[in-house]
């Protein structure tokens, strides 16, 4: 069940990752009639923490799986 829990959690940041990463392509394709996003380099920014944060959730999920207690 262990090794499952832990799939599932790195299979779920990776989507995260990828999600963020088609959002950026959008704001970078400049699609018109993103209204709340004003703020463009703003808004990629915020991508960019979220894929970040992502990212390191997939790296401590991998430490647990090399090394667990």
């Amino acid at each position: 069940m262990r090794e499952r829990i832990l799939e599932v959690a790195l299979a779920h940041a990776k989507a995260e990752v990828e999600l963020h990463r088609a959002n950026i392509e959008v704001y970078l394709q400049g699609v018109v009639g993103i209204g709340e996003h004003s703020d463009i380099m703003e808004t990629i920014q915020l991508e960019l923490d979220k894929m970040a944060a992502a990212n390191d959730r997939m790296e401590m999920i991998n430490l647990i799986i090399i090394s667990p207690k």
